[in-house]
C-alpha cells in the first residue's frame, strides 16, 4: 500500500514552540508559492542525493544526484575523500539511449517507488573498488573511476535485477524470464531452463514480494561466488486482472496476474546452483506450498543458506538453515505473532554473524527490539516502550551494533549504538531536533547520515562510528542561494500536540497555521493516510506543498491514528479484522478537537487522502455525514476483496473466513450515505490499487443518485505525479473546495 504525501511532527499536551528561521534582508519579502513552483525544477527541497555509498576501500563516496534543471533526473557522482573533489562519474543523458523501458521494468520501478525517476536509479560498486555497475535505459554499463565506461549489454530487451557477484567476477541479470550470468566483460548466457509456460519466471521476485514484502530480487550470490540461490515462481494459478492502461491517445490492455485477497498466490520454489547453472538442487521449503519467502541470506562464509518462511496467515515466521549442496533444510528459529490477534511484521533488521549467532529484531515483548540469538537462548539488547526501526551496521570485532530508533520520543528518529556484550548499553549518536536515517559501510567504520527538521530541508554527511561529522555530503543550507529562499519569509513552522482516543490512547497531531487575523476563523486542510504502516507526524522536513496550501489561507492538520506503526503492538493491533473502524473514529476525534479551536471555522474542515487515505475519506464521509465540509479521495481501495493477498490478509484474514469483517470494511455498501461534497481522483492505468476500485464506488454512487465529482488521469498509475500533472491535481482540488465554499475568510 502506497503513501504519497510525507509530513513532519512532534507533540505534547499543549503546542510546543517551533524553531525560527534565520533570515537576512534578502529573504524579508516572500514570493508567491504556487503549486506550479512546488513541483518545478530545481526542487525547493534543495538537492536530494540518493543511494550514497562508500567504495570498498573507503576512498570514494558515490551517490546519485538530481539536476537543477530536471529534479527527476539523476546522474552518478563521485567524491574523492583524499582530494576533496567532486566529479560526475556517469552523465545519464550523454550515456543513455532514452529508449522506452519494457513493461516489466516499468512495473518493477513502480514496486520500488522510483517510477517517476529518470536517468540512473541504482548502481553497485565492484568488490575491487575499480568500477561501478550502472543500469541505464534497459542496458548495463561498467563505469571506471578514470572516466572509462564499458557497455556490457546492448539488447532490445531490458536487463532486470542486474548485479555483480560478491567477488565482482560475474555480472548477472534477468532477461526473458531466465537468469543470465557471465564473466564481467564477456558474453552472458542463461543458466536456468527454458520454460514453455510463460507464467514461470526465474530470478525475479513475485508481485506480492515486490509490492508488500520489500523483496525486489529473486536471486542471491554466495560470498565466494561458488553458488547462487535462485527463485522460480509459477503464477499460472493466480487470477488475471485485465488492466486497461487508458492513455490520452489510446488504450493498452495488460492481463496482469494479481492475487486478490482470498485467491491463489504464485507457487514459489527455491533452487541453488553453480554460476553456470550446474549442480542445481531444490531447497526443501516444507510440505506446505501456500507460503511466503520474504528473505534469503547466505552465511558470512557461504557454507549455509538461510531462508525465512512465513505462513499464509502471517502469524508464524520460520528461519530455515539450508545445505547449499543438497537443499536439505532445518528450522533453527520460529517467530510467532506477539498476540493471538496480531501478525508478523517483516523486517530487514537481522544479521547472521560469523560466530554463528544471530542478531534479530522481534516484537515479542510488545515493541520492536533487538535480540542476540545464541545456543543458550535469546539475549535482549534493547528494551522499553519504544521501537528499533532499522539495524544499520554491526562491527563483530568490537561487538557493537548501530541502529535507528525512537528511544528519545516517537516524533524523532535517532542513530544509536549498543554493545552486544552489554545489553541496554545504548548510546545516542545524533543531536536532538532532527529526524535521522543512516547506513554504514560493510565494515561498520563509517556512517552515512541524513537528517531534516521542520525548518531544515534534508542534509547528509559522513560521520565516524561515534557519530562525529567528518564532512558534509550535502549541507543544503537555507541561505540566500537556496531554491526555497524566496519563500522563507512566509514559511510557517508546525506546531505539535496530542489528543486522546476513545480508549485514552494518546494520538499525536501536527498543525501549520497561516498568517491569521484575530477574530477570524480559517478552513482546515485535514490530510490523512490512516492505514497500517506510515507514521506521518514526526519532526522532519515535510516539503513545500504543505506551505503552499497554508499560503492560500488554510490550516494544515494531520493526525496519526491507532493502526499506524512505531508505537508498538498495542497501538497497531486495533486494526486487526477491523479496517475502516478504529482509524475512522480516531480521525473523527481530530476533527472534533479542531472544532473546539476559536480560530478554526467548524464548517470548513476538508479531508484529503491517497491510497489508504483515499479509502479513509470515503469511510469518514460515510460514518459521519456533516462532520466534514468536503472530502478528496485519491486512488482509494473501495473493496478489500480487490486488493492483494499479502497486505490485505495480514490485517483482515480472508473473505472466505472473515466475510463479516470484509463487509464492514467495504466502502461500497454505504456509498449512498455520502452526502457531503466528494472528489474522486484516480490514475486510469493503476496497477496497484486497480481502477476497478474507482469504478465500483462510482457505479454505486451513480445508481444511488448521489452527486460527486471526479478527475481521472489517463496513462497514470498509482503515482499521479509530475511537473505538470501534480499542479493540475492540486489546482483541481482547490477549485473543488472553493466551489463548495471551503475558502479562507475575506
Amino acid at each position: 500500500m502506497r503513501h504519497v504525501i510525507t509530513a513532519a511532527i512532534l507533540l505534547a499536551a499543549a503546542p510546543l514552540a517551533a524553531p525560527v528561521f534565520a533570515q537576512d534582508s534578502a529573504m524579508s519579502q516572500s514570493a508567491d508559492l504556487t503549486f506550479e513552483r512546488v513541483f518545478a525544477s530545481p526542487s525547493l527541497d534543495g538537492p536530494s542525493p540518493r543511494q550514497a555509498k562508500l567504495s570498498p576501500d573507503g576512498r570514494y563516496l558515490t551517490l546519485l544526484r538530481n539536476r537543477e534543471t530536471d529534479r527527476e533526473r539523476y546522474d552518478l557522482w563521485a567524491y574523492d575523500r583524499e582530494s576533496g573533489e567532486w566529479s560526475m562519474l556517469v552523465d545519464s543523458e550523454k550515456l543513455g539511449s532514452g529508449r522506452e523501458l519494457s513493461e516489466d521494468e516499468k512495473m518493477q520501478r513502480e514496486r520500488a517507488r522510483v517510477g517517476s525517476l529518470k536517468g540512473i536509479i541504482a548502481y553497485q560498486w565492484a568488490s575491487d573498488g575499480k568500477g561501478v555497475l550502472v543500469p541505464l535505459d534497459g542496458d548495463l554499463y561498467l563505469a571506471r573511476l578514470d572516466g572509462d565506461v564499458v557497455r556490457l549489454t546492448d539488447t532490445e530487451e531490458s536487463e532486470l535485477n542486474p548485479a555483480l557477484s560478491e567477488t565482482g567476477a560475474f555480472v548477472s541479470f534477468v532477461r526473458d524470464r531466465r537468469l543470465w550470468v557471465g564473466e564481467v566483460g564477456e558474453e552472458s548466457a542463461p543458466i536456468t531452463p527454458v520454460e514453455a509456460n510463460e507464467n514461470v519466471r526465474w530470478g525475479e521476485a513475485e508481485f506480492v514480494a515486490q509490492e508488500e514484502m520489500g523483496r525486489l530480487t529473486g536471486y542471491w550470490w554466495s560470498p565466494d561466488d561458488k553458488r547462487i540461490a535462485v527463485e522460480r515462481f509459477d503464477e499460472s494459478m493466480v487470477g488475471v486482472v485485465t488492466r486497461a492502461a487508458i492513455g490520452a491517445t489510446g488504450t493498452k490492455v495488460f492481463d496482469q496476474r494479481y492475487p486478490v485477497a482470498g485467491s491463489a498466490n504464485a507457487l514459489v520454489e527455491l533452487f541453488v546452483m553453480d554460476p553456470d547453472g550446474g549442480n542445481r538442487v531444490k531447497v526443501d521449503l516444507g510440505e506446505e506450498t501456500d507460503i511466503y519467502i520474504p528473505r534469503v541470506d547466505w552465511a558470512p562464509d557461504g557454507s549455509v543458506l538461510f531462508v525465512q518462511r512465513q505462513n499464509r496467515e502471517q502469524t508464524v515466521l520460520d528461519v530455515l538453515r539450508v545445505d547449499p549442496a543438497t537443499g536439505e533444510s532445518t528450522v533453527i528459529l520460529t517467530e510467532e505473532a506477539a498476540t493471538d490477534d496480531y501478525w508478523i511484521n517483516l523486517s530487514d533488521n537481522y544479521r547472521f554473524l560469523k560466530d554463528r549467532t544471530l542478531l534479530w529484531w522481534s516484537e515479542s515483548d510488545g515493541f520492536g527490539h533487538l535480540y542476540l540469538r545464541t545456543t543458550k537462548g535469546p539475549i535482549q539488547l534493547t528494551e522499553g516502550d519504544w521501537v528499533v526501526q532499522k539495524l544499520i551496521g554491526v562491527d563483530e570485532a568490537r561487538r557493537r551494533a548501530w541502529f535507528t530508533g525512537k528511544r528519545d520520543g516517537v516524533l524523532e528518529t535517532h542513530v544509536y549504538a549498543v554493545d552486544l556484550d552489554r545489553p541496554g548499553s545504548i548510546e545516542r549518536l545524533t543531536e536532538p531536533g532532527y529526524t535521522y536515517d543512516a547506513s554504514m559501510d560493510g565494515k561498520a567504520q563509517t556512517l552515512l547520515i541524513s537528517r531534516s527538521s521542520p525548518t531544515q530541508p534534508p542534509q547528509s554527511y559522513i560521520a565516524d562510528a561515534q557519530g562525529n561529522r567528518l564532512t558534509w555530503i550535502e549541507e543544503n543550507a537555507l541561505d540566500a542561494g537556496h531554491p526555497y529562499a524566496p519563500y522563507l519569509a512566509s514559511h510557517r513552522a508546525p506546531e505539535f500536540g496530542t489528543i486522546r482516543a476513545e480508549d485514552g490512547t494518546e494520538l499525536y497531531w501536527k498543525m501549520i497555521k497561516p498568517d491569521m487575523e484575530p477574530g477570524k476563523r480559517y478552513p482546515v486542510y485535514f490530510y490523512h493516510y490512516g492505514g497500517p504502516g506510515p507514521q506521518t507526524v514526526q519532526k522532519d522536513w515535510s516539503g513545500p506543498l504543505e506551505q503552499a496550501i497554508v499560503d492560500r489561507g488554510y490550516i494544515w492538520f494531520e493526525l496519526d491514528n491507532r493502526g499506524s506503526n512505531n508505537r508498538g503492538v498495542a497501538f497497531e493491533q486495533p486494526i486487526y479484522r477491523a479496517m475502516g473502524g478504529v482509524e475512522v473514529r480516531d480521525q473523527k476525534a481530530g476533527a472534533e478537537y479542531l472544532k473546539t479551536l476559536d480560530f478554526v471555522d467548524p464548517d470548513k474542515i476538508a479531508i484529503d487522502g491517497w491510497s489508504y487515505g483515499g479509502y479513509m475519506t470515503l469511510k469518514q464521509l460515510q460514518a459521519d455525514p456533516g462532520l466534514y465540509a468536503a472530502g478528496i479521495s485519491g486512488a482509494p481501495v473501495t473493496k478489500w476483496e480487490l486488493y492483494d493477498t499479502h497486505y490485505t490478509e495480514r490485517y483482515m484474514g480472508t473473505p472466505q473466513a472473515d466475510g463479516a469483517a470484509y463487509e464492514a470494511a467495504s466502502a461500497i455498501p454505504n456509498a449512498a450515505k455520502i452526502s457531503d461534497p466528494l472528489l474522486i481522483i484516480h490514475g486510469m492505468a493503476d496497477d496497484n490499487v486497480v481502477f476497478e476500485n474507482a469504478t465500483e464506488i462510482i457505479a454505486a454512487m451513480q445508481e444511488a443518485n448521489v452527486p460527486f465529482e471526479m478527475m481521472l488521469y489517463p496513462g497514470y498509475t498509482h503515482r499521479v505525479s509530475g511537473e505538470n500533472i501534480s499542479p493540475h491535481r492540486y489546482n483541481t482540488v482547490f477549485r473543488f473546495l472553493e466551489s463548495n465554499g471551503v475558502t479562507p475568510p475575506e
